[in-house]
C-alpha cells in the first residue's frame, strides 16, 4: 500500500493556490476533485450550523459522511476544525 507521507510533504511545499489547483488537476481525477471539494464544503456548512439533513439534500451525500464530519468538528484538537476557524478569522 502506498504511503501518504510523501504526498503530504508535496502538499506542504506548495504555497500558491493556483499551483495547488494545477497539482490537483494533474494527480486527481475530476471525480476525486469533486469529492474533495464536496467534503470541504460540507465541513464549512457544518461549522456554519447548517442542519445535517439540509446538507445531505443540498450536496446529495449520505448522512454517514456528514456525521463523520460533525464528529471531526467536535474534536477541539482537529486539524480540520482549526483550519476552518483560522479561515473564518481572515
Amino acid at each position: 500500500m502506498a504511503e501518504i507521507d510523501p504526498l503530504a510533504e508535496a502538499f506542504c511545499q506548495i504555497r500558491d493556490p493556483r499551483r495547488m489547483k494545477r497539482f490537483f488537476d494533474e494527480i486527481f481525477t475530476p471525480a476525486e476533485r469533486h469529492d474533495l471539494a464536496m467534503r470541504w464544503e460540507l465541513m464549512h456548512r457544518l461549522r456554519a450550523g447548517q442542519a445535517q439533513r439540509q446538507i445531505a439534500a443540498d450536496l446529495g451525500i449520505s448522512l454517514c459522511k456528514i456525521t463523520r464530519g460533525a464528529k471531526i468538528l467536535k474534536d477541539k484538537k482537529s486539524v480540520t476544525r482549526n483550519l476552518l476557524e483560522e479561515q473564518s478569522h481572515d
